[in-house]
């Protein structure tokens, strides 16, 4: 091997190694400290692609999750206002069928009337107070017809296959006693109280439609929820397998980087040397 003085290639050979070995050890070091294999592109431009585009998905699927979970709460806070509607209707059409004998007097009904006319007050004041972070519930906001529609998002994007169309699903007429069209009915006599016995009769069956469709609903978005979370967790899974580091093989590896550290430097004094030996011989 030659011998020179000037330009100590095995020296400067071995300080390459040795800068290469520090900078794995820096890399394993971040990857460990991270826990993330792909920190940067440059770590693996195709895995960082792919897991970006992954994470992209993963976080519009956590917030249509999130989009599901508001309808639902609308849902619910609807459904709730519903049920007092219908208890409230199931109570005049007790109160009409009480009028409607012919065994009490026009005194008896009109203490019946009066308790009838505070329920369909009742039955106003929820339709028209009943909302979800200011959206009126049960006043037609939410009916098929209405101008304004309330589109909630279930997917990954925005297009029509992701879209639900609350108004169309719920289709929530307005439930106040106009809207019912109970507003005029009376049970201060005999023949007022039938015909109220019949308007509430036919106003009941139409209410358990509306409220069958806001069940379907209810379900189908604890569904979509569930189906969201689901994707999300095996999308979010995918990422990880790009872009994880396994710290067991990081582990390894930063042992035997610091070994080759460790080597390297000590080649580096033992090559520094062997400009000695020139001067050695010379002497």
């Amino acid at each position: 091997m030659p011998l020179r003085i000037f330009n100590n290639v095995s020296s400067l050979n071995t300080q390459r190694s040795l800068d290469t070995n520090n900078n794995r050890v820096g890399q394993t070091v971040e990857r460990i400290a991270s826990g993330i294999r792909v920190n940067k592109a440059a770590d693996d431009t195709a895995s960082f692609s792919i897991s970006e585009s992954l994470r992209s998905d993963t976080r519009a699927l956590k917030q249509a999750g999130r989009n599901v979970n508001a309808a639902v709460s609308l849902v619910n806070t609807a459904d709730g206002a519903l049920g007092d509607i219908s208890s409230t209707l199931i109570r005049l059409r007790e109160l009409a069928t009480n009028a409607a004998t012919g065994t009490i007097g026009d005194t008896e009904r009109e203490t019946l009337q009066l308790e009838f006319n505070a329920l369909k007050l009742e039955i106003d004041r929820i339709a028209g107070t009943s909302e979800f972070n200011g959206k009126k519930l049960l006043n037609g906001d939410l009916s098929n017809t209405a101008s304004e529609k309330i589109n909630i998002t279930l997917g990954i994007n925005s297009s029509s296959g992701n879209q639900l169309d609350l108004n169309s699903e719920l289709n929530i007429t307005d439930v106040s006693t106009n809207g019912l069209g109970l507003s005029t009915s009376d049970i201060s006599t005999s023949d007022g109280a039938v015909a109220a016995v019949e308007a509430i009769d036919s106003i009941i069956d139409g209410f358990n439609s509306i409220r069958g469709r806001v069940g379907a609903t209810q379900g189908r978005l604890d569904r979509s929820a569930n189906n969201l979370n689901v994707t999300a967790t095996n999308i979010q899974a995918a990422e990880s397998t790009l872009r994880d580091a396994d710290l067991s093989e990081e582990f390894a590896e930063l042992t035997k980087s610091q070994i080759l550290v460790q080597s390297s430097s000590a080649m580096v004094g033992q090559s520094n040397l062997i400009p000695r030996a020139v001067l050695q011989l010379l002497q």
